[in-house]
């Protein structure tokens, strides 16, 4: 082992296959990223804007939109936070989050302020966000199959009714 490996031990050790690869193509993952990202910059300025008012709902759901947006970053982009040292244990554990927990995750994260304080800045902040959830969710369910194998279910399917019915009628005879 050499002196660089003593010093970062995690880094030496073999990474673990990670729960975003279930299924997921690169360019899908990179739009769940760019989204994520968007959405963060989108709640931070909204959360800002929405914090300028005397109303404390409007506040408390700022507050939460800037909250979000820092999640999002340190999730979805963790070179925009390097200055905090756990943002990289952070990035990892949510890497490892299969894609319909990080759906739930972001899009309850983002409906919170919503309920907070009904407002176009809010709806429009979280907007984003909310949609980076929905295509981690997209994600969850898989791809779509091809017509044929849908085709030969639907024919199975008839098949068996068919066969069904005639055997009741058989049974009723």
């Amino acid at each position: 082992m050499s002196s660089q490996d003593e010093q970062f031990p995690a880094a030496a050790a073999a990474p673990e296959p990670a729960a975003a690869d279930e299924g997921m193509t690169w360019w899908y993952r990179w739009l769940c990223r760019i989204a994520g990202v968007i959405g963060g910059m989108s709640c931070a300025f909204a959360g800002l804007w929405n914090c300028v008012t005397i109303n404390p709902l409007n506040i408390a759901a700022g507050v939460w939109m800037m909250l979000n947006a820092f999640v999002l970053f340190l999730c979805e982009a963790p070179f925009c936070c390097q200055f905090i040292e756990f943002a990289n244990a952070v990035s990892a554990r949510a890497d490892r989050l299969r894609a319909w927990q990080k759906a739930a995750f972001y899009c309850g994260m983002a409906v919170f302020p919503v309920i907070l304080s009904l407002t176009l800045t809010t709806l429009f902040g979280n907007a984003i966000a909310f949609a980076t959830g929905v295509l981690y969710g997209l994600s969850a369910l898989g791809k779509k199959g091809d017509a044929i194998s849908y085709a030969r279910i639907h024919q199975q399917q008839k098949q068996m009714d068919e066969e069904k019915l005639t055997g009741n009628l058989e049974g009723q005879a």
